[in-house]
């Protein structure tokens, strides 16, 4: 284990947490209930409580690094327009509870909670993969609150199928005698790192990573609670049979996805677009895997803001 001032993983931490400060975006830790505490980045409180508020803006991440690592570019970009509210989910970063709930839509409550103690009333939500799970959980169970939805790269409408059948691109889990889509998710090696690189990123960078910087990442970023992470994506509500668990939305939706995406094919966004109803609409982003928001921020982040600036969205 490289020590914190040699740790490439560490260093960039650093870095990611000066940029949030300077968009004037402060830490903070919040018990939500008496179980479960977030951790979260959002906008500094100011001398006046009762000051104007801006429009308010949540990201959600999905299974890996904590929150800053996926977002960092979109908080910087957002915030001058929004407060903009970047939470860790229950397990990633310094979120935790005591209760034995594991589902996603705990996670949305958690982050309603969240939001509530927050004074924040009403908000668009942008979840990416796992994150996009919870988001369209918040948009479906508190429409007066979620004023609009983005959903990247999350294929809510798998099917019991699907995790195997992502396992056995990657060459990992049921495919190959292991543990199924964790093997994939959580990896424990620079190769099973190298493995998720390769599905979750359009360009072949993993080749250029050397095994040392690869195996700080999981140590630093990947091995916390992973048995509690484990538990997650155990305990989704999704998968459990042959037909996919969505109902459509009454918010404006807006489906973004990367045309190279191997964890969650384009195909399953097409679907997606179909089963949330008439007031969705569909970006996809070429040149890129399962992070677009990484992979082309500039695209990603101009069709986002389109969406949350622009006219309600006129059914279909």
């Amino acid at each position: 284990m490289l020590p914190p001032f040699l740790s490439p993983v560490a260093l960039y931490e650093r870095h990611l947490r000066r940029c949030l400060r300077r968009s004037g975006l402060t830490q903070r830790t919040v018990a939500v209930d008496g179980d479960t505490t977030l951790q979260f980045w959002g906008p500094s409180p100011g001398p006046d409580p009762a000051a104007a508020r801006k429009p308010a803006l949540v990201f959600l991440h999905g299974f890996g690094p904590k929150a800053i690592w996926q977002w960092r570019r979109q908080a910087q970009h957002f915030a001058a327009a929004f407060d903009v509210y970047v939470p860790d989910l229950v397990f990633f970063g310094g979120s935790a509870t005591r209760s034995a709930e594991r589902s996603e839509t705990f996670q949305a409550a958690a982050v309603g909670k969240l939001l509530e103690k927050a004074g924040v009333e009403r908000y668009a939500v942008v979840g990416t993969s796992y994150g996009g799970f919870v988001a369209y959980h918040m948009a479906r169970m508190w429409p007066e609150r979620v004023e609009r939805a983005v959903i990247a790269s999350s294929g809510i409408n798998r099917r019991r199928s699907d995790g195997e059948a992502m396992a056995k691109r990657a060459g990992a889990g049921a495919a190959s005698g292991g543990g199924g889509p964790a093997d994939v998710m959580l990896p424990e090696t620079a190769a099973s790192m190298r493995r998720l690189l390769g599905m979750a990123v359009s360009r072949r960078v993993s080749i250029m990573v050397p095994d040392f910087v690869l195996n700080d990442v999981i140590h630093r970023l990947y091995s916390e609670n992973r048995k509690e992470k484990i538990e997650l994506l155990t305990g989704l509500t999704t998968e459990k049979d042959d037909t996919p668990q969505v109902s459509a939305l009454q918010q404006d939706v807006l489906l973004v996805w990367g045309e190279n995406d191997r964890i969650f094919p384009v195909e399953m966004a097409h679907e997606l677009k179909e089963l949330l109803g008439k007031k969705v609409r569909l970006e996809v982003i070429k040149d890129t895997g399962h992070v677009p928001q990484l992979e082309d921020t500039a695209q990603f982040n101009k069709i986002v803001e389109s969406f949350l600036c622009g006219p309600p969205a006129i059914p279909t």
